[in-house]
Parts: structure tokens; C-alpha cells; sequence
């Protein structure tokens, strides 16, 4: 059975990874055609912690799942364990005397339960006596109406999270307001100013990443550059050393890391450790963010004949958040990197031979499984072959920031 499912990932006040929501395929055609919602997504959701497994969806952080009225009554959230685990009740959910009941048995046994799109009736205030969380849609609702909110149900001593947060005016305002949790695609939009130019303390990641994606990399260059930081002489030491390499002796000499490495991939382990160095003033899950695009990006390139340029295509993913990175327009970044022009291209939204890659890999994590089905289709991707590879990336970005 294929299981599409996708994470959004949600922060503390400190930008420290809180939690993912796990966002499904919906509704219940093709293989749920006979059983009802309810049942499908129960089995979805069943299914997708023990085939997939929480260590590679969530890395082990809670998971936020949304349940319906029937899942809650059935105490379906007891299935998995409280520790790992978010129960968020859609809006639709009547706060009646069984639903109240419902939450105060989750309650008791020690789950977190969240409210979804919350928008303030009196009708709500018994429930609101059970939550834990308070998700405020910050796209559907006004400034005042998120301020109100927060002021209204502070005496509920609930915590509240905005969702849907996309700009940094957005994020300062949940920041002020006192919201605890923040989720959406903010940590990925980069802050840019015109005119700026890349940060001091960010050019050696830069020339480094320049001289791995060169077509005739200069181990004797490339060297000189890597010896400059001693934060990438340890990681890529570390990597070379590690058990997925299983080298019988230590390798203590960064030329011979290099050399061991070869070319292709130095170009995809070494860009990888630059990226991570250049955002460490960034939430990690931004380099996690970038990896699991890569390894998708290159698998699905395996998958639709293109595996002769699955590196370049590696690339074009593990760059796609660079100017979130730094801060700096992506076409401003693209002049400095020597990589496949395609893979620019598709970055830039031209016209490309990898577009298709790209938007398919983007459609995913945006659980947009129309504009998905679309494009799969295009490439010639079977149907059952995108939640494998999103899995197969989840854990190869796993073990690397594990590693």
C-alpha cells in the first residue's frame, strides 16, 4: 500500500526543533475506495508508523497528526505512544460532552492535545480547560485577531502555536505575542537585502563550495581552503572516518580524505559539509531540509532514466535553500557556483531539463499531491515509487546528521 505522507516541521521560542506535523495523503480513492474516511485514515496513519517508523519521519520528535471526531472517540491516539505524539483536533470537531470526555481521558494518560485552526467560540471553553495547544492559522487570520486570541485564553494557561508563518514580520509578531511554537516555511525564505553581499565569515564555505563543483577539481587548492577552518577539516575527517565509509585504518590527512573521496562524491559529501558550516548561524533543520531535497531530488532522477546526471541533480537540491543560507539573492549566489546550468536554471524557475525534478520534489514536501500526481506523471514516475523515495531521502538525511 502506498503511503504519502510529508512533515512540516515546528519550533520552540529558541528555534529549536519541537516537532513535525505529518500531513497524509487525503481522501479515499484508489485503494480506500470501500472503507470509509475514517478507516482510511486510520490505516494510513498505522501503517505509516510502522512501515516508515517515527525515528525516520520525526527523528524521534512529536509527531502532530489531525484526527477526526470518530479517531478521537475510538481513542485511536492511544495506539501510539504519548511521548511521541501531538493529537490535533481538526476545527470541525463539535466540542459536545463525548468529545470533552475524549480529550479528558487523553489527558489523563498523558497526551499532548492541540487545537487546529482555532478560532475563538464560548462554545469552545470546556474543551479549552483539556488542550495543551492553541494552533493559530496566521495566513487566514488578522493581526488584531492573533493578538486577541493569545489575550482571551491566557488565563487557560494553554500554549499557542502559529502556523502558516511564511515572512520574518510574521515570525517577530508570534515572537512578541508570546506564541511558544512556530511552524511554516519562514526558516526557508531567506531574509534578503538587495545589494547585499555574502558575509565575511561565510566566503571560505563559499570558495570551498566553488572549487569542489569546478569540472577539474584542484586537490592542491581545495586543500589550502579546507585547512583555513578547522570546523571543516573536523567534519570532513569525521565523515571519512565514520562506519559508512568502514575504512580499516584512521585517516588523519586531509589530502588523503580528498583523494579517497573522489570526485563525485566529494562533490556531493563536500558541498554538504560546506552548506552545514555556512548555516551555522541557521536552525539545523535547515541543512536537514536541504539534504533530504538532494538525496530525493537524486533518486527520483535515478528512477526517470536521468542517473548519469543524478550528481548534478543532487546538487540542484541540496543548493535550493543556499540563499536562505546566506541571506543573499539566489541569482547573486549562482554566478559564484560552478554547477550544471540546468540545475541553476531550474533553481531560478526557468525553463530547465531538471524543472520537472525540482517542482515534483517541492510538491511533495508541500503536500500538494495533485500538483504531485501532475508532474510524476510527466516524468513517468509510477504512482507507488514517490512515498519510497521520500522515505529512502528522510533516512539518508537522517543518518547523515546522526553521523
Amino acid at each position: 500500500m502506498n503511503i504519502f505522507v510529508a512533515r512540516q516541521p515546528i519550533f520552540d521560542r529558541r528555534m529549536d526543533l519541537f516537532g513535525y506535523e505529518l500531513l497524509f495523503r487525503q481522501g479515499i480513492n484508489g485503494a480506500f475506495a470501500n472503507i470509509s474516511g475514517d478507516s482510511a485514515t486510520s490505516t494510513v496513519l498505522t501503517n505509516s508508523f510502522l512501515m516508515i517508523g517515527m525515528t525516520t519521519i520525526t527523528n524521534s520528535k512529536r509527531a502532530f497528526v489531525n484526527f477526526t471526531r470518530n479517531l478521537l472517540l475510538a481513542d485511536i491516539a492511544t495506539t501510539f505512544p504519548r511521548d511521541q505524539i501531538v493529537v490535533e483536533l481538526l476545527e470541525d470537531i463539535e466540542p459536545d460532552v463525548h468529545t470533552i470526555h475524549a480529550c479528558r481521558r487523553l489527558k489523563e494518560a498523558g497526551y499532548l492535545v492541540a487545537l487546529d485552526d482555532f478560532a475563538y467560540q464560548p462554545t469552545f471553553d470546556p474543551l479549552l480547560d483539556l488542550v495543551d495547544i492553541v494552533k493559530v492559522d496566521f495566513l487566514a487570520t488578522s493581526k488584531p485577531e492573533r493578538a486577541q486570541i493569545v489575550s482571551r485564553l491566557r488565563s487557560k494557561h494553554v500554549r499557542f502555536l502559529a502556523e502558516k508563518v511564511e515572512t520574518q514580520d510574521d515570525f517577530d509578531m508570534a515572537m512578541s505575542l508570546g506564541y511558544s511554537y512556530i511552524q511554516g516555511f519562514f526558516f526557508s525564505k531567506p531574509d534578503v537585502v538587495q545589494g547585499r553581499d555574502i558575509p565575511a565569515f561565510k566566503l571560505n564555505y563559499l570558495r570551498a563550495l566553488q572549487e569542489i563543483n569546478q569540472p577539474d577539481i584542484d586537490i592542491d587548492q581545495l586543500e589550502q581552503i579546507i585547512r583555513l577552518d578547522t570546523s571543516l577539516s573536523f567534519k570532513l575527517l569525521r565523515l571519512i572516518n565514520s562506519a559508512f565509509f568502514g575504512l580499516r585504518h584512521n585517516v588523519k590527512s586531509i589530502r588523503h580524505a580528498l583523494v579517497l573521496l573522489g570526485n563525485d562524491e566529494l562533490r556531493k559529501w563536500g558541498s554538504l559539509l560546506a552548506l552545514t558550516g555556512i548555516g551555522d548561524d541557521k536552525p539545523n533543520e535547515l541543512a536537514v531540509l536541504s539534504a533530504v531535497r538532494a538525496h530525493f531530488c537524486e533518486k527520483v532522477a535515478e528512477e526517470v532514466g536521468m542517473h548519469a546526471e543524478h550528481t548534478d541533480i543532487y546538487l540542484m537540491g541540496l543548493f535550493s535553500l543556499v540563499d536562505a543560507f546566506m541571506d543573499v539573492p539566489m541569482a547573486r549566489i549562482l554566478e559564484e557556483l560552478p554547477i550544471a546550468e540546468d540545475a541553476k536554471s531550474a533553481l531560478l524557475g526557468k525553463p530547465s531539463r531538471y524543472g520537472n525534478i525540482f517542482r515534483l520534489v517541492l510538491a511533495y514536501e508541500e503536500a500538494d499531491w495533485n500538483q504531485f500526481d501532475v508532474i510524476a506523471s510527466r516524468l513517468g514516475l509510477p504512482d507507488n515509487k514517490g512515498p519510497l523515495l521520500y522515505r529512502q531521502a528522510l533516512r539518508a538525511a537522517d543518518d547523515i546528521f546522526r553521523r
